[in-house]
């Protein structure tokens, strides 16, 4: 391998100077998200209580397919960007295959995660508009730390509702936020209407992301000057991870191959789209023959198992209705410790692509993820993120098929962040004491029919 380049950078000047919005390119728009009273579309200015005004004339815009990223953000991503795009050599040896492997590596951010790149632009609109307290919700924690981050590089106040299984599996987490100044409170709390009904019915409720979203989106509403922020899920947050893709995609220039396959994990669709919707306008406009491949929990399989359907983003019912596959906004899903892949629904954006079969999805048991995470970290010396794991072992999958049929595809995944504090979850692992969750088509029809 002497001759053989591992890792593949971009100048600062390289950087994207914009984001890619898919939503102008697509065939099928994604449908509207709706008022649940009304049951009408929504404008931008109906979430401008909610979400910042620039943020939510991102959220609705299906027109420009190119965003310009602010100068200020652009200087914070140069702290940290471009990512390095790697050939896993050490994977590919490992696993005796004939595919070419390449990882997008997000972890080498100030938090160590993709989250920071729309945190960063998050806090950025926010701080422009004059607001001066954010809130939000975490599950493992990396979009909690990189918003409490970037809440004090533009000078805001940051409240993070973390949901309560990882705060409390995940202390380290808690720590960084605290470290960079944000109020960190395990959800479901007593300090939120929404929590102490939930606390009311479910008194040992350890949590989800829905309950942790309808807890910030109420402090947010009752809290002057104060919006909401979101990680994932929402097409604003897919539009500023763009940034990886893009980078991605000059990136595998530089090697002369082009990805046959592209693989994520997911949770809300953040990271999957950063990483797939700039390739994936080569095929929307060019025809261009390269399969996106999801990776989820089996134990929150909404995308494999889940009904298309308007539903809650949360799981008070504050936020609007939203075109999406989901479990229903009720659905508690496992306690596994990939935190952040822990939610009822899917993106709209990704959900319009695979049910117009653009995309496609493959859900991943959790053992079978810490072992591709194990074998990853042997092989190149990176220990994911569980939540990471998901996307590692999907790439497996896909090489050994090709070591059964001896082809070189070129199989490009994204690294969403590290591991280095999840090693509570490596070491339960390691001693036997995971297990898989498995669920029931009964138990997914009883969910979704109280959801509709």
């Amino acid at each position: 391998m002497s001759n053989q380049t591992k890792r593949f950078f971009l100048s600062e000047e390289e950087i994207p100077h914009y984001w890619y919005n898919i939503q102008a390119d697509m065939k099928n728009k994604p449908m509207p998200p709706l008022n649940p009273a009304t049951k009408q579309p929504l404008s931008p200015e109906d979430l401008f209580p909610i979400f910042a005004q620039e943020l939510s004339r991102q959220e609705l815009n299906q027109t420009d397919s190119w965003i310009e990223i602010p100068d200020e953000v652009r200087d914070m991503y140069k702290y940290y960007r471009s990512t390095p795009l790697v050939r896993a050599y050490g994977l590919e040896r490992a696993l005796g295959t004939p595919a070419h492997i390449y990882f997008k590596n997000e972890s080498v951010s100030p938090v160590g995660s993709h989250k920071l790149n729309s945190a960063l632009a998050q806090a950025y609109y926010c701080k422009r508009e004059g607001i001066t307290n954010i809130t939000t919700e975490t599950g493992a924690g990396q979009w909690g730390a990189a918003l409490a981050y970037a809440a004090k590089v533009f000078g805001l106040e940051a409240a993070v509702y973390q949901v309560k299984i990882s705060y409390e599996q995940k202390p380290y987490r808690r720590s960084i936020m605290q470290t960079f100044g944000a109020q960190v409170t395990a959800s479901p709390s007593m300090s939120t209407r929404a929590g102490k009904d939930i606390l009311t019915v479910h008194p040992n409720y350890q949590g989800s992301l829905g309950t942790a979203i309808s807890e910030a989106i109420e402090l947010a509403i009752n809290t002057p000057n104060c919006r909401y922020t979101l990680g994932s899920v929402l097409s604003h947050v897919a539009l500023h991870q763009t940034i990886i893709g893009l980078e991605a995609e000059k990136q595998m220039a530089m090697t002369g191959e082009y990805p046959d396959v592209i693989i994520a994990c997911f949770g809300g669709g953040s990271n999957f789209g950063g990483i797939a919707f700039p390739f994936m306008r080569h095929t929307l406009l060019d025809g261009k023959k390269t399969r996106y491949v999801a990776a989820e929990p089996a134990s929150c399989p909404k995308l494999t198992r889940g009904k298309f359907m308007y539903d809650f983003g949360d799981e008070a019912g504050y936020t609007p209705l939203l075109p999406m596959f989901t479990l229903g906004h009720n659905f508690a899903p496992a306690n596994i410790h990939a935190g952040g892949l822990r939610y009822h629904g899917a993106g709209v954006i990704v959900s319009q692509l695979l049910k117009d079969g653009y995309m496609e999805a493959t859900d991943i048991q959790q053992l079978e993820s810490f072992e591709a995470g194990c074998l990853f970290a042997q092989a190149e010396g990176i220990i994911p993120a569980p939540e990471s794991c998901h996307a590692i072992a999907a790439t497996i999958n896909e090489a050994n098929k090709c070591k059964e049929t001896g082809e070189e595809k070129v199989i490009l995944f994204n690294l969403s962040g590290h591991g280095l504090i999840d090693m509570t979850s490596y070491d339960k692992f390691l001693a036997g004491d995971l297990v898989n969750y498995q669920l029931s088509d009964e138990e997914i029809a009883r969910n979704l029919s109280e959801a509709e």
